[in-house]
């Protein structure tokens, strides 16, 4: 086993926006150069949230990992992979339950967050409440050593660390506690200055043309202080400038920025210019992704691949475990 292994997933509930992009795709780009990589399509995870709408949970994980590997996710260098086709993800999860108290996962802070966020939706179920414990099983399934998380996904990185750590303190140990690999992610808003999310209805997604991007850039909200054009602008307080931070270089950034404080250009103007930038950053990558979309069975095919790699792996941790707890 590498002591240089990494596991981190994806869920397959839509399509992929510039804040999955900036928050995980760049990221798993450079990982993949220096770690054992093991990405996976969380479709189970999917379910947790979608469990009375899955028509679109397929269609959705074929979208995706289209987007991980036009921005740069390797097969050759790391294994992506399903979780569904991984049977022992499901297994661990059960043995794993049966040992978490319940009190950790009601303490877990997104549990309260996500019901409070997605009022519509009925999370007040077992698979919701003890999602932790599937996450954890898939991380510690692979004997992952790191795991890419941001400063708030921390308190999630601790349950699976209590879960192993409780496992082997009540049998015999066979995990190893996965340590945080922080990953410093932008703030990515989306055109309404919210989070960017698929949910929210702001985002702009890594698969649409050129065209709808620069709609939706044009539609962002500027300074609302600014009331006519010839008032002086303020970027700290503009929506739009957050991804001026991102796109626009930054001698180009600085002119604007005098520009706009002396009302010698409009927002439509300096909207354009973000447009422009953003749709040529991503021209590339979505002229490769055309490329990969028109190929048959190519998705399939490095699934297969994955998990044949993946379920190796998960069957020898499996094996252990089952001898550990003496079944």
């Amino acid at each position: 086993m590498s002591d240089k292994r990494i596991v981190s997933g994806m869920r397959p509930t839509g399509k992929l926006h510039l804040g999955h992009f900036h928050g995980v795709l760049a990221n798993w780009r450079e990982l993949q150069e220096e770690y054992e990589c093991f990405f996976f399509a969380a479709d189970w995870h999917s379910l947790t949230t979608e469990y009375d709408n899955t028509s679109g949970i397929r269609e959705s994980t074929r979208e995706m990992v289209l987007d991980w590997l036009a921005f740069g996710v390797d097969p050759s260098k790391c294994t992506v992979f399903l979780q569904s086709q991984v049977p022992q993800h499901a297994e661990l999860n059960l043995i794993l339950s049966m040992i978490t108290p319940v009190s950790w996962l009601e303490r877990n802070p997104t549990y309260k967050e996500m019901q409070e966020n997605l009022e519509a939706k009925d999370l007040s179920t077992f698979g919701f409440l003890g999602y932790p414990v599937l996450m954890a099983s898939d991380i510690i399934v692979y004997k992952a050593t790191r795991v890419p998380v941001g400063h708030d996904q921390l308190p999630h990185l601790e349950i699976t660390r209590e879960i192993a750590r409780r496992f082997n303190f009540l049998y015999r140990p066979v995990f190893p506690e996965p340590t945080a690999l922080l990953t410093e992610t932008p703030k990515v808003p989306g055109i309404d200055g919210r989070k960017m999310s698929k949910s929210y209805g702001n985002a702009i997604f890594l698969s649409e043309t050129a065209d709808e991007t620069r709609k939706k850039i044009m539609a962002m909200v500027t300074d609302t202080q600014r009331v006519r054009r010839s008032d002086p602008g303020e970027p700290d307080r503009c929506v739009a400038f957050n991804l001026h931070r991102l796109y626009v270089p930054d001698d180009e950034r600085n002119t604007i920025v005098e520009a706009c404080r002396g009302a010698q250009i409009g927002c439509v103007d300096c909207k354009k210019i973000l447009a422009n930038h953003v749709v040529d950053t991503l021209a590339p990558f979505r002229a490769r992704r055309e490329e990969l979309a028109a190929q048959p069975g190519l998705v399939d095919g490095i699934l297969a691949e994955g998990k044949a790699r993946a379920a190796a792996e998960a069957a020898r941790t499996m094996a252990e475990v089952r001898d550990a707890i003496q079944l």
